[in-house]
């Protein structure tokens, strides 16, 4: 019997056909979980009040974007959040029915979850046991579950979309993508794959073709606003000058706040941001096809076929994506806490596109939690977060960078 029950743990834990059970498993027990969390842990009241009183001006009229605000300030998000939350007034009565709402992101959890699952399993290349750390995250379960903010509907729509590429969907990727833009503009982070994968799956008139879709469907879900006053909504939607409070910060909490406010600062992040990025397109993600300018060159020559001899995997798909957000969080100058759903279940998948020894994977992701869970954020936890980030991404960088 117990050499039977050895079997099978080693079946589900490493071998691949197993896989979805051992999820199922992680899925089911994380269900149990979220509600302990919902019945017994007090919810903290920092957003949502302020989402639902601005959704109330909306449905009172008002169109212009700079004249929506709530407790904490206006509105300062896409029309896509704006929409999710109309519904979500209607459902728990103008907001009051927290336990509703908490139910609601339950589900909505449980979708990231499983979502998470299926991009690991498309991709391959981490053992099954790796699923056993995604609902670990005490922060993440406050950010769902306690807190009720908007990043989780932005992190799950991009989520299916990382699916859909996956799976050679591409169309229904770039709708689900442009959803997740929708709500949140931080999305834009994981735009520098996004092109890499099109421009080399499709070709440059297609990934036209799909930028413009990305465009425009976000454009018809701001449509009215748009037309009361477009300026108003633009800026405040897709503000890229937006300074975070520094006493909320998470990363960069060992700078003096007058180095970490200066324009100088944000300026040197933003270059850093794009050198990193350009560093691993030009030397990394083209790799497998010669180079990258032997792939602008075949998608410049002949810009309606893709720009790739090779077929994009799943892997190589989740890889770009995930590594062009870590690239994103690590220069961010300001990060709040909620910030952390950005990227908490793709650490696992990230961790193993490193060479580094079990342990220290392991010991990255925990120390990455560790500093998301310090409030407030210190200098030691924002300098223990910094170099984690970098770590991680210096072992993809040496280790997997187009997938394992």
């Amino acid at each position: 019997m117990l050499s039977q029950l050895r079997r099978y743990a080693r079946l589900l834990l490493l071998d691949s056909q197993y896989f979805w059970w051992l999820a199922s498993l992680v899925i089911f027990g994380d269900l149990l979980l979220s509600q302990l969390i919902i019945r017994f842990v007090p919810y903290t009241e920092i957003d949502w009040e302020t989402y639902m009183v601005q959704t109330d001006v909306y449905l009172k009229g008002e169109l212009d974007y700079s004249r929506i605000t709530g407790p904490t300030g206006p509105l300062v998000y896409p029309a896509g959040h704006l929409h999710i939350h109309r519904i979500l007034h209607a459902i728990t009565d103008a907001g009051a029915d927290i336990g509703k709402a908490q139910q609601i992101y339950g589900i909505l959890y449980l979708a990231s979850l499983t979502l998470s699952c299926t991009i690991y399993r498309l991709a391959g290349g981490t053992p099954n046991w790796a699923v056993l750390l995604l609902p670990l995250s005490k922060r993440l379960h406050s950010i769902f579950f306690l807190r009720l903010f908007n990043d989780c509907w932005s992190v799950t729509f991009l989520q299916a979309a990382v699916v859909a590429y996956q799976t050679g969907y591409d169309d229904v990727g770039t709708l689900l993508f442009s959803a997740a833009l929708s709500v949140k503009m931080s999305i834009l982070l994981y735009l520098p794959a996004l092109l890499v994968v099109l421009f080399k799956r499709h070709g440059l008139v297609s990934t036209f073709r799909h930028m413009v879709t990305l465009v425009a469907s976000n454009a018809l879900l701001a449509l009215s606003f748009l037309e009361e006053d477009y300026w108003a909504y633009l800026r405040s939607a897709f503000d890229l000058s937006r300074v975070f409070l520094y006493k909320w910060t998470v990363n960069w909490k060992m700078l003096s706040e007058e180095t970490f406010l200066s324009p100088q600062w944000a300026n040197g992040l933003l270059f850093g941001h794009l050198s990193v990025l350009a560093s691993f397109g030009v030397f990394l993600w083209c790799r497998k096809d010669g180079g990258v300018w032997t792939v602008l060159k075949r998608g410049l020559r002949k810009p309606d076929l893709p720009a790739s001899f090779t077929p994009l995997t799943a892997d190589y798909i989740a890889t770009i994506f995930f590594t062009s957000n870590l690239i994103g969080i690590i220069f961010a100058r300001s990060l709040h806490y909620q910030f952390y759903s950005w990227y908490a279940q793709q650490l696992p998948f990230l961790a193993w596109r490193t060479r580094f020894p079990v342990l220290v994977k392991i010991g990255l992701i925990m120390a990455i939690e560790y500093s998301w869970n310090i409030f407030p954020s210190t200098p030691f936890s924002s300098t223990i977060l910094l170099a984690a980030n970098a770590t991680l991404l210096g072992g993809i960088w040496t280790g997997y960078p187009n997938g394992v």
